[in-house]
């Protein structure tokens, strides 16, 4: 397992240095946000084909992890063709691009620290696959986070089809997501990414004690990442300021695990 780390290891960081180079080119590093997802499936697939006779908990493991990072992936990339650079991003690298080092800062603000999360958060997916050599066949645990992962793509899917709707109707404007999905949490996007990992972590877990208590670091990191540092308090924090009746919305609605919306 370790050797097909290290070669994934090697995979992920060739193909960081190239997206870099594209980015300092254009002068645009937002579309690492689809280079997350799509980053994954890759090295599920990676850690997939270095199996002389991969077992059936490895195509499991490692499609569900494809599906779910293509998908992530080309949803991203299309948001970024259609809405330009990401003002995170401006802002983060802004100065940067004054001062004529627009390259350097973007790989060590941007591509580097992606390359390191992305390698950690997708180690369910990795080592899963790696430690499931014919015979592997799809057990009990691996089944449940098969259905795990299930629920969690019919929120991120259904979730993000919702807002894209909302967003396209030009009468929406400056207001609040508030039905479908969006009644019963405030990110069924977040919610989805967290069980399908949970899930993907299910299914390794069943190659053995050593491979959950290593790999259970992705989806630990992942929830954290959602719901305590970059994702909903970031996003939040800013539309609370900028979009009314969101604070309103706050109150009434659950923050993560759907949840019918409080009364006033």
């Amino acid at each position: 397992m370790i050797d097909g780390l290290l070669i994934n290891a090697g995979i992920i960081a060739v193909l960081m240095l190239g997206l870099c180079a594209i980015a300092a080119r254009i002068r645009d590093v937002s579309f690492i946000d689809a280079v997350w997802g799509a980053g994954m499936a890759v090295l599920a697939v990676a850690s997939w084909l270095q199996l002389g006779e991969p077992g059936a908990r490895a195509g499991l493991i490692a499609g569900m992890a494809a599906i779910w990072g293509l998908r992530l992936g080309l949803h991203l990339f299309t948001r970024w063709r259609a809405h330009g650079e990401d003002p995170r991003y401006a802002r983060m690298l802004g100065k940067a691009k004054e001062q004529g080092r627009y390259g350097r800062a973007a790989l060590t603000v941007v591509f580097g620290p992606q390359a390191v999360l992305l390698f950690l958060t997708c180690l369910p997916a990795q080592l899963g696959v790696l430690a499931s050599g014919d015979p592997a066949p799809i057990g009990p645990l691996a089944w449940a986070g098969a259905a795990l992962w299930l629920v969690g793509m019919t929120f991120e899917t259904v979730g993000d089809a919702q807002l894209k709707a909302f967003r396209a109707n030009p009468a929406n404007k400056g207001k609040v997501l508030d039905t479908g999905l969006w009644r019963y949490t405030r990110h069924p996007n977040y919610f989805g990414d967290t069980c399908v990992w949970w899930g993907i972590w299910l299914a390794a877990a069943e190659a053995g004690a050593l491979v959950a208590a290593i790999s259970v670091i992705g989806p630990l990191f992942l929830t954290f990442t959602l719901t305590r540092w970059s994702g909903k308090p970031l996003l939040e924090k800013g539309l609370v300021k900028t979009r009314p009746g969101y604070a309103d919305y706050v109150a009434r609605t659950s923050g993560f695990v759907p949840w019918p919306p409080r009364r006033g």
